[in-house]
Formats: C-alpha cells, structure tokens, sequence
C-alpha cells in the first residue's frame, strides 16, 4: 500500500442514457485525473448512463401501463453495461493503461441467469492491473427505484486490496443499513466510497458518520443533472421544463477523513474534478479511541454473520 493514496473525485454531468457518450466522456475525465496524478478514481451513483432522477420529477412515470415510462425503461436497458461487456472491457484496460485503481457506479444489465434481463444498481471496483476484483449490487432499491433495479446480494459486500490500499463502497441509502456498514468495516477498509445520486445534506451526514464510525477515509461522489436532462418522452410541469438549464442533481462531493472531518468540503453545482491525498496512517491514530471490529466491539454479546452468495 503507498504512503499517501491520491484520491479523485469526478463530479460529471454524464450524457444521459447515451452509453458511447458516456464512455467517451467518463473515460476522458478518468485521463485527465490520472495526469493529475489521481491512483484511486471515482464517479457517482449509477453514472453509466445516468441516475433516474426523473423517477422524481415526471407526475406520470409511475403510472401502470405508461408507455412513455416503458420507452424510456426500454432505452435504459439498451445503455446499460453488462459485466462481460465490450464497454467494460475497455474501462478495465483504460485502468492497466494509466495504473490506476477505478470505483464506478453502472447500471447494471443482466443478459442470462437469475434475473435475466433485470437491471441492477452496481458498485464495481477495478484494480490498476485492470482486473474486476469486486462487483456489489445494491442490496434494496429505495422506494420509485423499486421500478427500474432488482435486489442485490451480499456477494460483493466487503471490502478488497487494490493497489491503492483496501477499496470498499456502498450505494446510497445503505448507509442507513447498519448491517451493511458493519460487513464493510469487518472487511477493513482503508478507502470508502459512498455512490449518492447528489450528495445532499443528509448525505453528507450519512458520509461524516460512516468515516467516523469506520475510521476510514470517504469519498462521497455526487453527480450533475439537468432539467434538459430527463427524457422528453416523460411529461414535466411546463415550470420546470421552462428551467432547462435547472439543477436536478448538484453534485455536493467531498472528501472526508477518518475523524468525520472535511478534507474537501462539499463542491456543488459545478463539473470538476476534487483531489485529495490520504494518508492511511491517520486511521491508526483515530482507532485509538474507537475501532468497532476491535476493543470497542463486543462480540460476546452480539453474533454477526452475512451471507456472500451470489443469487444466480
């Protein structure tokens, strides 16, 4: 593991379901990081091809029956990866190519097996040697989402070693599963990603506390997203389709240390790149006074078990 870990952040307006601008614009800014000198390199919730937002924003979407809804649906499907894909083979050897270590959010297409043809909201961790070395699926979509992804598994529930130290991550609203946060600081992480669609306020306490907890360090990625984003298929309010150039998603990244305190504070409402040099060593100086695998742990009283098979 090195001394000090360069970590990125890309805050990114991803073309929307539009999977070969995607690759070209996520693959370009992952360059441009890996200049900057980046080793471990993140972007946010479901970045290929884009977080549904519009789940939120369309009055009608959740309509039974709703064709615009089922076009739209179909259309994410079709710019979706798939894990043995062309797409994600070229991501893996952009990642041997420039030695770095990539955390990504996808959405997730299944073409065979359990859950054909679902879709999944994925964490996938590539080493710097271009290996896939951890593929989470997000345990429990939360609420609309129910609509688009499946549930996950605990397969990829943990945390792994990768050329910039142990990498774990999870999506969103498992940051308020305490179960899920205890298998990943079982599994020693040094760097945790937390994927967020934006990171919002209660986001960023949920990320604060999950550093503080871990004593890891955190890197919460949020995106960018428009109003001219959401699929005209879907019918808006004409108040805010008006707003084309409106925020939906405000990015609010940042980077946290394994106290609870900013590295970088929140960056919102812009597309950038945040840097920061960790130094895994701070972890062993705030575990001195809280380590909950550890002497804060009481394993006498509490059992804990996860279940890593993969439901396929």
């Amino acid at each position: 593991m090195p001394n000090t870990i360069r970590a990125a952040i890309i805050q990114a307006r991803a073309p929307y379901y539009d999977l070969s601008r995607c690759l070209e614009k996520g693959c370009s800014l992952i360059g441009e990081a890996a200049r900057n000198g980046a080793q471990l390199i993140t972007l946010g919730e479901t970045w290929f091809p884009g977080y549904p937002a519009w789940l939120d924003y369309a009055p009608a979407a959740a309509l039974w029956d709703h064709a615009p809804t089922k076009r739209v649906y179909a259309r994410l499907c079709e710019n979706s990866l798939t894990i043995d894909g062309p797409e994600l083979l070229r991501i893996r050897t952009l990642a041997k190519d420039l030695d770095v270590v990539l955390v990504l959010g996808i959405n997730e297409r299944v073409l065979k097996g359990r859950g054909n043809r679902s879709l999944y909201n994925s964490l996938l961790v590539i080493d710097a040697n271009g290996e896939l070395v951890n593929h989470h699926r997000k345990l429990r979509p939360t609420f609309s989402e129910q609509m688009l992804w499946a549930q996950g598994d605990g397969a990829g529930l943990k945390a792994v070693d990768t050329a910039a130290g142990r990498v774990g991550g999870l999506i969103c609203w498992e940051h308020w599963m305490p179960h899920a946060r205890q298998a990943l600081h079982l599994s020693n992480e040094i760097v945790h990603v937390a994927l967020w669609p934006a990171v919002k306020e209660s986001h960023l306490i949920a990320s604060r506390h999950y550093a503080f907890e871990g004593r890891a360090f955190v890197l919460a990625a949020g995106s960018i997203l428009t109003v001219a984003d959401i699929p005209g298929e879907l019918e808006l309010s004409d108040e805010l389709r008006a707003q084309s150039d409106a925020l939906l998603l405000h990015g609010g990244s940042a980077i946290i240390g394994p106290d609870g305190a900013y590295l970088v504070e929140p960056v919102a409402g812009e597309e950038t790149i945040i840097y920061a040099d960790l130094d895994p060593r701070r972890i062993m100086e705030e575990q001195m006074t809280l380590d909950v695998t550890g002497h804060y742990a009481r394993d006498d009283v509490f059992t804990f078990e996860v279940n890593r098979r993969r439901l396929e």
